[in-house]
């Protein structure tokens, strides 16, 4: 997959895709019916994704909560893996927010990017004040040069598919609600980071990552999978991960803590991916560390059962 990030600097063979515009945070099923569309739109052009980094929302509230499901990376990751060919990932800035509509479909669809085809959500909007809606861009695709079809929201149990939505399934601790939306699990990215070894002194040696810009899922236990995506390490694996602010020790920044099943190694610098897929309790302090062990063990046996089912 080839990632474009300046539409004013484009290459020939970056020109001519047919492309589904949108934030795709967390690229759950309705995003991907986008995508679909236009696969299906125009077969025999490049497939491609229009999306902006940072997301509008933190450019515009950079100081709100995280809200994000996912990174750049992972979101880049993901969309390759439905078959994606360009990312034209663009850096949403003073001068693309200031675009109107008309300059945004101008200079970025059709001049900068030359697209073919565009397909947008019934609910799309673009432009300076977000003046702009699917009807204004099928007139300026007229005018312009390119196609476009307007995809309709997506339902599933008669609620519409919505990052929103997923965002509160993971907020009630309903990691397979969120799955059922999203068409894959939750998955959590990143770099392992170095940690204070606390599980290694229990018996339970951990993988730390940071969960900073991210949408906070319920603090808890969960029953994982792990996907190692580099260095010598790199493979599948089943595993125990907690998500909080570890309130048995005094510490206050959330991040996130697996334990790899049947793994021994070294995984500092490695990138993980860990799939949340049943939450199994509550973030807990404990009187003694050997009843946070013997919990510990609890929890280990009960994601092993769980994850032997899937």
């Amino acid at each position: 997959m080839r990632i474009v990030r300046d539409y004013q600097y484009v290459e020939p063979r970056d020109r001519g895709a047919s492309v589904a515009i949108g934030n795709f945070d967390g690229v759950h099923l309705g995003h991907q019916s986008v995508i679909d569309l236009a696969r299906r739109a125009a077969p025999q052009a490049p497939l491609g994704v229009l999306t902006f980094e940072p997301h509008p929302r933190e450019y515009f509230a950079p100081d709100a909560p995280p809200f994000r499901l996912m990174g750049r990376q992972a979101r880049s990751h993901r969309l390759e893996k439905l078959g994606v060919q360009r990312l034209y990932e663009l850096a949403f800035n003073a001068g693309l927010a200031g675009l109107s509509p008309r300059e945004f479909a101008q200079n970025v669809v059709s001049d900068g990017l030359g697209l073919a085809h565009v397909v947008v959500g019934s609910d799309f909007c673009f432009g300076k004040g977000r003046a702009g809606n699917a009807q204004d861009l099928v007139q300026f695709g007229a005018e312009m040069g390119f196609d476009v079809t307007i995809a309709p929201l997506l339902e599933n149990s008669k609620h519409t598919v919505s990052s929103t939505a997923i965002r509160q399934a993971l907020t009630e601790a309903r990691p397979r609600d969120a799955a059922a939306m999203l068409g894959h699990w939750h998955r959590i990215e990143g770099k392992v980071i170095s940690g204070e070894q606390r599980g290694r002194e229990l018996g339970f040696p951990t993988a730390n990552m940071s969960i900073d810009g991210l949408h906070p899922p319920a603090y808890g236990v969960y029953a994982v999978l792990v996907n190692v995506l580099d260095g010598p390490h790199a493979g599948s694996y089943q595993g125990a991960a907690s998500v909080g602010v570890r309130p048995m020790f005094g510490e206050n920044r959330p991040n996130l803590e697996t334990y790899l099943f049947d793994f021994s190694g070294d995984l500092y610098g490695a990138t993980l991916s860990v799939a949340l897929v049943e939450y199994l309790r509550t973030e807990d302090t404990f009187d003694t560390l050997d009843a946070l062990v013997a919990q510990m063990n609890a929890d280990c046996t009960r994601a092993r059962v769980i994850l032997s089912e899937l």
